[in-house]
């Protein structure tokens, strides 16, 4: 199992922490977690058969899709928007097209905050400095976003969950766009669940079980998030050595939509722009998408 140390695996997290997976699968089967930090290193993971199921990064999904010719298969859902665009308080920026001439932080290069923020300077008809426009657009750990901003260093970032509350509770940076103003109404795959076909094909009644704990696990999170959070708290603190303050995760849901739901006309317009940036060198075909052990669960309930 993959996971990464962010409230957009909570499900994960918490699946983890109280070993519901396991408990599922029962004595006939090992289940060993590894965190990962970079899309790009889970997928090569799965390349390696090193993971056989993994909650990812819809983008990363997508290119391990299209590399691996289908060997990368989404499965279900895990979580939608949980990202805000920021801004210097003092940097006059009161919209997207005053970004003309910015600075603009995002977490990694070719991730989903990335694809975004692409999408947001397309409309407004701008580009990246590296496209021949005139936005800077650069990859900063999330974790020393507040610095660059106090150095004067970038001028907007665009940031998941729970950085965006974290960085908006500060005098100096303030919010320009909250969540469902950055991409589909919010109403797009920030986390995925992935799988190997081999593996899907060989144990799909292992697959079958875990999507069913999946399932329970997000159930019970939005039914009671104020007790889950406890133990995703635990959980990141134990990867990162970072303990989160409660109030702060509990707002960082706020614009985080835990889901099974996938979107797919979300993931394949993230497709399309990861094409038109050269991240892939083709478009994913019907191998990306298979729903039909989620579906025949959800069917059941």
């Amino acid at each position: 199992m993959a996971y990464f140390p962010n409230i957009t695996h909570a499900q994960a997290l918490v699946m983890k922490n109280e070993g519901t997976l396991e408990e599922a699968l029962g004595d006939g089967y090992d289940v060993s977690w590894t965190s990962f930090t970079a899309g790009s290193s889970e997928v090569e993971a799965l390349f390696a058969q090193e993971i056989d199921i993994g909650y990812i990064g819809p983008v990363p999904a997508i290119n391990g899709n299209v590399k691996s010719d289908g060997d990368v298969v989404v499965i279900a859902n895990a979580a939608d928007a949980g990202a805000v665009l920021v801004v210097s308080a003092d940097s006059g920026i009161s919209s997207v097209a005053d970004l003309d001439g910015k600075t603009v932080a995002i977490p990694q290069t070719g991730n989903t905050q990335h694809l975004c923020l692409l999408n947001l300077l397309s409309q407004n008809d701008l580009s990246p400095v590296s496209d021949g426009g005139t936005v800077e657009v650069v990859a900063v750990d999330n974790s020393n976003l507040q610095n660059m901003f106090d150095q004067g260093s970038i001028d907007a970032a665009l940031v998941p969950e729970p950085w965006g509350t974290i960085l908006t509770s500060s005098d100096n940076i303030d919010l320009l766009l909250d969540y469902e103003e950055i991409y589909y109404s919010g109403n797009y795959p920030v986390a995925v669940i992935v799988v190997r076909k081999d593996f899907l094909e060989e144990y799909p009644e292992v697959v079958e079980t875990f999507l069913q704990v999946h399932i329970d696990t997000t159930e019970a999170i939005n039914a009671d998030l104020n007790s889950s959070v406890d133990a995703m708290i635990e959980e990141i603190n134990e990867v990162t050595g970072t303990s989160y303050e409660k109030d702060v995760i509990l707002g960082a849901f706020s614009r985080t939509t835990l889901t099974v739901e996938l979107n797919e006309d979300a993931l394949m317009d993230f497709a399309a722009i990861s094409l038109e940036q050269e991240f892939i060198d083709e478009m994913p075909g019907d191998s990306l998408v298979d729903l039909s052990i989620l579906e025949s669960l959800l069917s059941e309930e």
